[in-house]
């Protein structure tokens, strides 16, 4: 069995939580489902980073609105408008997630990106210092969100899969990331949902992948955005997983023993 990992990071994705087709359509069962084994990791020592995905609390308006591609001046009004209802949206959302782990006894914080980051991409601007804490501490928990831009842009959407490469690079003693899927049990090499589509149990960027990404209601860029995140964590974390989010177990066996079924990103 391998030593236990100091910090995990975990990324609930926004189609694993959310029904992303449905505007604002909790799964709450898959929630309830992760949050008991998010538990056990923490119980066993570790320190616990979430971040989830904002799914059809965000993507749906932000893809009405162009909210990803900045300000418009053709329709500025109407997007500030959905800038501020998908902030609601999504604190709304994060408050289903944090109720879950309340009921569960885990003390969390809400560090909203919005109060702490500017820019998108990679390259955005934030002080990840809060979120280095011991195992004993309130869990921090954060999403994807619109952020400020400064100049002409003003604002964008931050993906929660960007805050896993800087936390994953970043962030001291991070030894697994885990991104948890809703649709599959890792990277396939096809879409889930094609016949015979089977598990690749490691890849590595220069491996190629046929994937779809879902430009109607995907705003971040998926299955696809995610691989390449993931790749570039590899470079400094030893575990780097994507997962299927419906069997929540497979987290616990990556953080204890280091194998478990899924995708392994290596470096």
């Amino acid at each position: 069995m391998r030593d236990p990992m100091p910090r995990v990071i975990i990324k609930l994705g926004g189609g694993l939580i959310t029904d992303k087709s449905q505007y604002k359509h909790l799964k709450a069962e898959c929630i309830e489902a992760v949050v008991p084994i998010i538990k056990d990791i923490i119980d066993s020592g570790h320190s616990v980073i979430v971040i989830h995905g904002a799914g059809s609390f965000g993507h749906i308006e932000s893809r009405k609105w162009g909210l990803a591609d900045g300000c418009n001046p053709d329709i500025e009004a109407e997007q500030d408008e959905a800038v501020t209802k998908v902030r609601s949206d999504m604190l709304e959302l994060n408050h289903h997630v944090i109720s879950v782990f309340e009921a569960q006894g885990i003390d969390t914080e809400s560090l909203p990106p919005r109060n702490w980051a500017k820019g998108v991409g990679i390259s955005f601007g934030g002080d990840l210092a809060a979120f280095i804490r011991s195992p004993s501490d309130a869990i921090p928990i954060t999403f994807g969100d619109v952020v400020d831009i400064p100049g002409e842009q003003k604002f964008g959407i931050l993906s929660g899969d960007h805050i896993m490469v800087r936390m994953g690079i970043e962030l001291p003693d991070v030894i697994a990331c885990l991104f948890l899927l809703g649709d599959a049990d890792g990277l396939m090499d096809g879409p889930p949902w094609e016949p015979g589509a089977t598990l690749i149990e490691q890849w590595i960027a220069a491996d190629a992948i046929r994937a779809s990404h879902d430009s109607d209601t995907d705003v971040t860029g998926g299955i696809l955005l995610k691989a390449e995140c993931a790749s570039m964590i590899a470079s400094s974390v030893e575990q780097v997983w994507l997962l299927n989010g419906h069997k929540p177990k497979r987290m616990l066996e990556v953080v204890l023993e280091g194998e478990t079924v899924g995708t392994k990103i290596l470096n």
